[in-house]
């Protein structure tokens, strides 16, 4: 069986601790996109971690982790983590594939240039190098981890690109020429380094598959920040959905047989783009911003505030959608106690008047404003609860409502960051 766990949204849904809960009954773990530019917070015996490239079932001692041939994979970041995670106790088993691609130095140098040249038109980048790595790889000159196996083919390709790297830092962005002595010098030093856990992890899916073992893979960000289906330019590098984690870990797309899409009980996003369901008054923005997630909603990675808004049930329906999903995680419903009143977005209205319940594309997004319907809130903390009955009947209504909204089953509805707050429905 293999199952992919994704995001309905923006990213930052909580999927860090559903992969965390769902690994105990997997085999292996594998991360099949994107890269240190985000991170899955997980909260569990070795307490609070946030993990930004390792799969998120690296706490388990049974379960292989792979790092995909899809993922954008930061050396240096990647032996931090693994650092953190070893001091914390535990022992990972990792598998690098040694398809993927490694995130260049001038990869962040450009992704830094290139946000301070476009100054007010930037993107929000998290300057991880993402999209000038994504690039690289597309116009078929990156790095795959197997080629600095070959140091003589290596250097001589590090030469070629330099060339043009370099004639782009000097006549753009006005920057010193990178020496090709010194990246290949640093690059050799991150090959040794990592050397232990690359191998063939295509072999290794193949074998397991017809082993019959249990194989969950894990997305980052989420359906709304996919570059093909996405709130397109403010989306990021790789694609986000489930079917792309066929690509991403080199499986066969039929074996995928339940896609998990995780959402919040609200909204909330990161970086610049459309996000029509986004509350506007700043007092009740930070007033659910600092009652949301597990400390707050601010980013993982960056620790920069998530802009916040009602759910966004034309979103999240799209974003079910666009997945594929079979079952939908509805998150952090404890943060909503508080309000007597939770307006939900049930439509987008154009300036001509329409109301849409299909997700636009990103000209007719922009322009759009939230049709909004509202629920009764429920008045009280819910955490604790580990019954679907026990739950106010307030609460109980909004999920179900929400559920009717989106077409697909919530199965489970999060109630706490830990990793045993979590009401199963069915």
């Amino acid at each position: 069986m293999v199952k992919a766990i994704v995001g309905a949204n923006w990213g930052d849904e909580g999927k860090g601790k559903i992969t965390d809960v769902l690994a105990a009954k997997s085999d292996v773990v594998v991360r099949f996109q994107g890269g240190s530019n985000a991170g899955h917070t997980i909260i569990n015996e070795y307490g609070k971690t946030a993990l930004h490239q390792l799969p998120s079932g690296v706490f388990y001692p049974h379960i292989k982790n792979i790092i995909g041939n899809g993922v954008s994979l930061d050396v240096d970041k990647f032996l931090k983590e693994v650092e953190t995670v070893k001091e914390k106790g535990a022992d990972p088993d990792i598998l690098i594939s040694d398809r993927v691609q490694i995130v260049m130095p001038y990869h962040i140098l450009f992704d830094v240039a290139e946000e301070e040249r476009l100054k007010g038109a930037a993107f929000g980048s998290t300057k991880s190098g993402i999209a000038p790595f994504y690039a690289d790889k597309y116009s078929k000159i990156g790095f795959e981890i197997s080629e600095l196996f070959d140091e003589d083919y290596a250097y001589k390709k590090l030469v070629r690109v330099l060339e043009v790297k370099n004639l782009i830092l000097k006549n753009l962005y006005h920057r010193d020429p990178l020496d090709a002595d010194e990246i290949f010098s640093d690059l050799m030093k991150k090959r040794d380094a990592v050397r232990p856990y690359v191998g063939d992890s295509f072999a290794y899916l193949r074998d397991a598959l017809k082993a019959g073992k249990n194989v969950l893979l894990e997305g980052q960000l989420g359906s709304l920040k996919d570059p093909d289906h996405g709130i397109y330019p403010m989306v990021t590098s790789s694609s986000t959905l489930a079917g792309f984690g066929s690509v991403g870990a080199g499986i066969p797309p039929y074996m995928i047989r339940d896609v998990i899409c995780v959402t919040k009980a609200y909204s909330s996003a990161v970086g610049a783009g459309a996000f029509v369901s986004e509350i506007l008054d700043p007092e009740k923005a930070q007033e659910m911003r600092i009652r949301g997630g597990d400390a707050g909603e601010f980013g993982a990675t960056t620790g920069r505030p998530r802009r916040m808004g009602w759910f966004d049930c034309v979103a999240t329906r799209y974003g079910v959608e666009i997945q594929g999903a079979t079952e939908v995680v509805l998150t952090v419903v404890d943060a909503l106690g508080y309000l007597d009143e939770i307006p939900v977005c049930v439509g987008y209205e154009t300036p001509d008047g329409k109301v849409l319940r299909d997700f636009p594309t990103t000209p007719t997004l922009e322009k759009c404003k939230p049709v909004l319907k509202v629920l009764p809130g429920w008045k009280c903390d819910v955490r604790g609860i580990t019954k679907y009955e026990d739950l106010p009947k307030e609460c109980r209504d909004y999920v179900e409502f929400i559920e009717g909204e989106i077409g697909v089953p919530i199965t489970m509805v999060s109630n706490g960051p830990r990793r045993d707050e979590l009401i199963y429905r069915r």
